[in-house]
C-alpha cells in the first residue's frame, strides 16, 4: 500500500549547526537504504515559508504498522512530526495499465505537481451521462500518461477524492491539462507545485 507522508521538522532551539548537518547526512544515507528496500518511492519539497522545513514523501508498506516502523527508523524523526495519508489504487493509475506511461525524465525542463481532485456529480445527472464521462475520463488519463503528463493516480479516503502526480512545463500547462479532463466541470482541484528534494530516489537511484 502507498502512503503520502507530510514530514515537518522543528529543530530545537540551541541545536548546533554541526548536529543539524550530522543528522541531515544520516537521514540522506538512510533514505537511500529505504529506497533500495522499496519503502521510499519519492521525496519532494512543497512550497515553503521562510524558516519552514517540510518534506512530502511517497512511501510503500504492507500496512500502517509497517509504515510507522519505516518512519520511526529515520534519523530526523527525533525532530519531526508526520502526517500520513493512505492511498488506495485508482482504476486510471498509469502503473496499473498494460500501456506504460511515458518516460519520466527528472532533469527535463518542467515541474511535478500533486493534484487533489474532488468530484461532485450534480444532483439529477443521468446515470448514462456519468458512465460516459467516466469512460472518457479513463481514455484521457491513458493519453496523458502516454504523453508523460500523468505519472500516478490514487484514491484518497472519502467519496470522490483522488490524488494525482503530474508533470508539466509550467503552471499554465498544468491548468490546461486539468481543463482537458472530461470530468473537469464536476471537479474541484487543489494544486501543489513540487520542487526537487536532494534525496529523491528518482534522482539518486540512477
Amino acid at each position: 500500500m502507498d502512503y503520502l507522508v507530510t514530514m515537518t521538522t522543528h529543530v530545537p532551539d540551541g541545536t548546533s549547526e554541526e548536529a543539524v548537518q550530522d543528522i541531515r547526512n544520516r537521514e540522506a544515507a538512510h533514505s537511500r537504504e529505504l529506497a533500495a528496500q522499496g519503502h521510499l518511492l519519492r521525496l519532494w519539497r512543497p512550497p515553503l515559508k521562510a524558516g519552514e522545513w517540510r518534506t512530502l514523501g511517497l512511501f510503500a508498506a504492507d500496512d500502517g504498522n509497517g509504515l510507522e516502523e519505516v518512519l520511526a527508523s529515520m534519523p530526523l524523526r527525533v525532530w519531526r512530526t508526520d502526517d500520513v495519508t493512505p492511498l488506495s489504487p485508482h482504476p486510471n493509475d498509469p502503473a496499473g495499465h498494460v500501456d506504460k506511461p511515458g518516460p519520466f525524465a527528472p532533469d527535463a525542463a518542467g515541474s511535478e505537481f500533486l493534484i487533489t481532485f474532488t468530484v461532485t456529480v450534480p444532483v439529477g445527472t443521468a446515470g448514462e451521462t456519468v458512465d460516459d464521462a467516466t469512460a472518457r475520463e479513463a481514455d484521457r488519463a491513458r493519453e496523458l500518461a502516454a504523453q508523460g503528463h500523468l505519472l500516478r493516480l490514487w484514491m484518497l479516503p472519502g467519496q470522490g477524492h483522488a490524488l494525482g502526480l503530474w508533470w508539466a512545463h509550467d503552471g499554465d500547462e498544468m491548468h490546461a491539462l486539468l481543463a482537458s479532463l472530461p470530468m473537469a466541470p464536476w471537479m474541484s482541484v487543489q494544486t501543489t507545485p513540487l520542487t526537487r528534494h536532494p534525496s529523491d530516489p528518482a534522482f539518486t537511484s540512477s
